[in-house]
């Protein structure tokens, strides 16, 4: 054995000498200990800057331990008298950033000219656009500016620290450090303050503690200022009372307006607008009507931020039509609006779905020179995306790129969730492309959205490989972002990874909620794991949690599916004695139960209890009751039913109108099948893949294979991709027709249902590569030209019981046919491969599709590589893995697939070792409950 994990193995009764007493080895040790004790986000923490709002753009990971750094380069040349001229200057200038100067000014502290200091202070400004000075690197130059008694720069520098503050961090990081410097500088100079606050340098404190809405230390900087002998003026307690109206604390800003009439001051426009603004802050917009209306009286002219503040108030008191009346009053008072005026109301009329006018607002707003900015976008953008106007949303986007504005994350993440929704991933990654190349961060929530979306539609290893960027971007993994991914895993079939996420989640300090809970016991029963799903939900009152109507609905229809009816009825009974009301699916469940254990009274009764209770029937609920008639033959009671339930204002959707089409196709009843079809266009439904399947079979089975290729041509034309249901019966009536198969029994089954009843694996076991040209050639005939899809599902469906030869003559001539396959095809092609142990023709095939931008399943990965070990190939499976490593998969999830479920369970210790040796030099990091896992692996061989 060798590797790291087995050292580890081996030295956790006891720490070996010889491991203690090597430095490197040590080294590896304990910070792999430290990864055992330590949350992952902790470890990825350590090397951030203590300010991390303030990162470096040019961080260099490899640094030459020959070479000085950049502070020490930059002190170099700035200690040389004709600084400004020094060849390596501008050639550092792009590596500079805001730290790197913190760092000249900190290591250099009272040894840098304090002339040279302040110039190179702003020459840097002068020659690096776009670069600001962080509030760490005004104030070290200000201790140097002090110290040397400069004090009428330090008092310019002192403003623009005060302004440079872009966060709540940054002003309680200035606020501390001026009052230090105070203190300081009073001590040494013995009570006599050379460096003292002025009036201005109060006020502009104060209004940056306003803009954070710091009101505590607002106080406390205001009584400061009074213990100082400074006399506030109208801007001092004009900020006071701004800085209490923005939290709508209109009590507390009275008393400063009192302030300012004992003062012999008057109150002024910045005064009352403030009021207005603390009014509509506390709900109260008569109050903020009063005030507007009195500033007239008071001879204080109003101004757009008045008539803004008082718009806003209207519009989120819901009352558009009040603000869009004070919006045409503007100009009659000599205010134009503002592009927040604007963009309050564009904001308040899409929230009430009135887009039309929102957009004509827009229009307006730059008709009359008002250029929109990027709150104005977003809004629309967000308001756009939610209607699922996603392309319009893009066009405005890409019009604010073009005017060089720059999109904030919300904006990015509006179009993201966008897109998401739609299943529209790949068009959401290129948002982030796109968000990253403009320099713009993505935070939690961009990441949550993407994850959400790439596991709503089954694609959970790129969710996956989204978690482990997030890591790498600091962000923190919420409880959204693990039930996402937990969610995602078991509709993928992986409940294994998806309890893996429950301990990382519960490592990581985060607490299951029931939503967590109810996918783990749905995705059980839908395995038929009833009772491990009764014990996860009988585990939930020890837990302090609450079953909710999801969990109970799961539950109830996993013990329908079990057969086991009285169960099902008495966890009803329980879900009304704990009062959580049933909704419509969790009936809708039970009825179904019934109707399948042929109790169709008792599903009958228990529609009327639903009523009685509250809960009205949906087009599922009489869909279930028509489908139980129509089974046994009772069409006139099943049209009563369909009749109630049109009568009761259901619209009856595809499945209603499906019922019916199975039910008269499986008595070879086609006239009347077809009729329900035209009624379903009529009335404005679109047929799907199953209802033309169910018609094209049964035009099959009489033989009528012309009439079977009609309705494929109908299904081709109204944009429906046939399933391979469609083309699997179509290949069965083609080969019964011409008396092709020597097996005629075998796939000659009688129709009953299209889902369950047909034996396609005897179809797909008979299927040569001849049978496909001869259905591509009837389709070609009946108009309708194989695709992609159609390939697709052909190649999938053999894949699936082994016909690898078969399926690659099918791939070939799609690709002779100048078509791309899918990744799902080659991944389907790899497994088939695998399966089979035709591990040469698997990596030719990881190799082709690592080169398209494909993502081969680890699941196949993990196949062949255990396969290439056991074939004794151990240089051509590390090089996969070593490929697979860079394919952006998840680090855990390969841990997981690969190490743990591949090599451990087959007790290949020593290649689990190494391979995961291969992972830590090249840098891919584990979750510590994952590297847990791995040692217990180890130790349970």
């Amino acid at each position: 054995m060798n590797g790291f994990l087995t050292a580890v193995r081996c030295s956790k009764m006891r720490f070996p000498t010889a491991i203690l007493n090597h430095p490197v080895e040590s080294l590896h040790f304990h910070f792999h200990l430290l990864l055992l004790i330590k949350p992952f986000s902790s470890i990825a923490s350590l090397s951030v800057d203590h300010h991390h709002h303030h990162h470096d753009p040019n961080p260099n990971p490899n640094p030459d331990p020959l070479q000085p750094d950049l502070p020490t380069q930059l002190f170099s040349i700035l200690s040389r008298p004709n600084w400004r001229k020094h060849p390596s200057l501008k050639k550092l200038v792009p590596s500079i950033s805001p730290s790197h100067v913190s760092s000249v000014f900190s290591l250099n502290l009272h040894q840098l000219d304090p002339q040279t200091a302040l110039s190179f202070f702003y020459w840097i400004l002068q020659n690096k656009p776009g670069f600001q000075h962080n509030v760490q690197s005004h104030s070290l130059l200000l201790h140097i500016l002090i110290h040397y008694h400069f004090i009428s720069a330090a008092e310019k520098i002192r403003i623009s620290m005060i302004k440079s503050c872009q966060s709540q961090d940054d002003a309680a990081f200035v606020l501390d450090a001026l009052r230090r410097m105070s203190r300081e500088n009073g001590e040494k100079n013995n009570g006599e303050f050379q460096f003292k606050f002025t009036l201005k340098s109060y006020n502009m404190l104060l209004m940056s503690l306003s803009k954070f809405l710091m009101i505590e230390e607002m106080k406390c900087v205001y009584l400061e200022m009074l213990g100082d002998m400074i006399s506030p003026n109208i801007y001092t307690l004009n900020t006071m009372v701004n800085g209490f109206c923005k939290l709508g604390n209109v009590v507390e800003a009275q008393l400063y307006v009192s302030k300012i009439l004992q003062a012999g001051l008057n109150p002024d426009t910045f005064t009352y607008t403030s009021l207005i603004l603390g009014h509509c802050r506390n709900k109260d917009v008569d109050r903020a009507y009063r005030v507007f209306n009195l500033m007239p009286q008071k001879g204080c002219r109003r101004n757009e931020v008045s008539y803004t503040n008082l718009i806003h108030g209207l519009c989120e008191a819901t009352r558009v039509d009040d603000a869009l009346e004070l919006f045409s009053q503007m100009r009659e008072d000599y205010c134009h609006p503002t592009v927040r005026t604007y963009t309050v109301i564009i904001c308040a009329l899409c929230g009430l779905g009135r887009k039309e006018e929102a957009l004509k607002f827009f229009k307006v707003m730059t008709e009359k020179g008002c250029e929109p900015n990027v709150h104005t976008y977003t809004v629309l953008i967000d308001s756009m995306c939610k209607e699922y106007r996603l392309d319009e949303a893009r066009k405005l986007l890409d019009r604010m790129l073009e005017k060089r504005m720059v999109p904030s994350v919300v904006t990015y993440n509006a179009l993201i969730d966008g897109f998401c929704k739609e299943g529209q991933t790949e068009a959401a990654l290129e948002i982030l492309g796109l968000m990253e190349l403009n320099k713009c961060s993505p935070n939690a929530r961009t990441y949550n959205e993407l994850i959400y979306g790439f596991c709503k539609y089954k694609n959970v290893h790129k969710a996956m490989a989204l978690l482990h960027k997030m890591l790498e971007s600091k962000l923190s993994p919420s409880l959204v972002t693990y039930n996402s991914l937990i969610h995602g895993q078991c509709r993928a079939g992986h409940l294994d990874s998806a309890y893996r996420l429950l301990n990382m989640m519960n490592k990581d300090g985060l607490v299951p909620d029931k939503w967590t809970y109810s996918v783990f016991i749905d995705t059980l029963c839908k395995r038929g794991r009833v009772e491990e799903a009764r014990a996860l939900f009988d585990s939930l009152k020890e837990k302090n949690l609450k079953a909710n109507e999801v969990i109970y609905t799961a539950l109830i229809d996993g013990y329908c599916k079990a057969g086991r009816i009285d169960g099902a009825q008495s966890l009803l009974n329980k879900m009304l004695s704990e009062d959580c009301l049933p909704n419509s699916v969790t009936y809708n469940v039970l009825i179904d139960g019934l109707c399948k254990e042929k109790k169709v009274r008792e599903a009958l009764l228990l529609v009327d209890e639903m009523v009685k209770m509250g809960v009205k029937p949906t087009a599922v609920t009489y869909t279930i009751l028509i489908e139980e008639m129509l089974k046994e033959g009772d069409f006139d009671h099943a049209y009563r039913v369909f009749n109630q339930m049109v009568s009761s204002g259901y619209q009856p959707d595809v499945f209603t109108y499906t019922t019916f089409i199975h039910a008269y196709c499986s008595q070879g009843r086609l006239k009347e099948a077809e009729d329900v079809m035209t009624k379903m266009n009529r009335e404005g439904v679109l047929p799907d893949s199953l209802t033309y399947t169910l018609i094209i079979d049964a035009y099959g089975r009489l033989g009528l294979i012309h009439s079977a290729f009609d309705v494929l041509k109908r299904m081709f034309d109204a944009g429906c991709e046939p399933s391979h249901y469609t083309y699997i019966c179509l290949i069965k009536r083609l080969s019964n027709e011409k008396r092709v198969t020597e097996n005629s029994n075998a796939v000659g089954l009688e129709f009953v249902s299209i889902t369950a009843s047909i034996d396609f694996a005897d179809v797909w076991k008979m299927m040569e590569f001849e049978n496909a040209l001869e259905l591509f050639e009837k389709m070609v005939e009946w108009g309708c030209v194989p695709n992609v899809n159609t390939y697709g599902k052909l190649i999938i469906g053999l894949c699936k019981i082994g016909r690898f030869e078969v399926a690659q003559r099918l791939f070939n001539h799609m690709q002779e046919k100048g078509m791309s396959p899918t990744e799902d095809i080659y991944n389907s092609l790899l497994n088939c491969c695998c399966v089979l142990g035709m591990y040469d023709e698997a990596v030719r095939l990881v190799d082709t599709m690592v080169e398209l931008g494909h993502l081969p399943h680890l699941e196949s990965y993990r196949l062949l590589i255990c396969g290439l070990y056991d074939q004794g190939n151990k240089e051509k499976a590390e090089a996969v893995f070593c490929q697979l490593l860079h394919c952006g998969y998840n680090h855990d999830e390969v841990a997981w697939k690969l190490l743990i479920d591949g090599l451990l369970k087959r007790g290949l210790v020593d290649r689990c070792s190494q391979l995961y040796d291969i992972m830590e030099k090249k840098g891919c990091q584990v979750h510590p409950q994952t590297f847990s896992m791995l040692i217990e692996g180890l130790d349970g061989t």
